[in-house]
């Protein structure tokens, strides 16, 4: 039995693609509109370990340009970045004029894992707590637009998805030694959670809740909201392109094709088997 959402109520897959494909082509118009308005546009992607924020984040990207719609997953922090104030690695990454930028986890990181798992004092939690509206409202205020989501799921799917992922050798690097450990303190972190919900859900800045139990309702409702937090017009399509004709052949000699060292067709192999 489901959680959050009967078996019978989830979307068949031929309409989640063709709703996907809708949403991806307006995700483009939307860049489009950024990088002819100048718009600044910051993302934080925050939830539980298999949520699926990644697989948002991946939606969103994936046809749109990277040059312009970056991700932004850092590592933990040097030494040196320690020694920093908290925000301050972060503010390298946020977007720049024509920008979108993707944070997959980002400063919120504090409030879970740093506080959980004993990696920060308690005075450096609070201390982030209290800086952390007036950091946001300093972006919000500098013109930045600024949207931050929080991906819920329920323990009985986080355990599914944990178990699928140690059985499938292409995911398992996604599970790290961590993300077992934090099984631990499943209550731990809901209850780091709440307190910064408390303190860090504004007005100017609120957490928008995704319900993740359901990969592509998730994905379908994160992208479409997004949609609708940015204030963007479909502009006029750019004049296409004429292909010019292609040169002409003046003398030009190719190279023998012998002379090149070619990948093997592994086509072949396969129907030779």
């Amino acid at each position: 039995m489901e959680n959050k959402a009967s078996q019978s109520a989830r979307i068949r897959r031929a309409d989640y693609e063709q709703e996907l494909t809708r949403l991806q082509v307006e995700l483009a118009l939307m860049l489009n509109w950024v990088r002819e308005s100048g718009a600044r546009v910051a993302v934080i992607f925050e939830g539980r370990d298999a949520a699926g924020k990644g697989g948002v984040i991946k939606r969103i990207q994936e046809r749109l340009n990277p040059r312009f719609c970056k991700i932004v997953a850092l590592q933990a922090p040097t030494e040196r970045e320690r020694s920093q104030w908290y925000f301050q690695r972060y503010i390298s990454h946020l977007p720049a004029a024509g920008e979108i930028v993707l944070f997959d986890r980002s400063w919120y990181n504090r409030a879970g894992v740093e506080k959980v798992m004993g990696f920060c004092t308690p005075e450096e939690h609070h201390r982030f707590l209290r800086q952390c509206p007036q950091f946001e409202n300093m972006l919000i205020d500098e013109g930045i637009i600024f949207v931050k989501y929080w991906f819920s799921v329920s323990d009985e799917e986080q355990e599914k998805r944990f178990e699928s992922r140690m059985d499938d050798p292409t995911t398992r690097w996604k599970l790290s030694p961590m993300d077992l450990e934090s099984r631990k303190k499943f209550v731990d972190f809901s209850r780091a959670k709440d307190e910064m919900f408390g303190e860090t859900d504004t007005e100017l800045a609120p957490w928008w809740v995704v319900e993740a139990d359901i990969k592509r309702h998730a994905r379908l409702n994160c992208i479409s909201h997004l949609l609708s937090q940015i204030p963007y017009e479909v502009l006029p399509d750019p004049k296409a392109y004429d292909l010019p004709p292609v040169q002409k052949d003046k003398g030009y000699v190719r190279p023998d094709r012998s002379t090149m060292t070619y990948v093997p067709d592994h086509i072949a192999s396969l129907r030779k088997g």
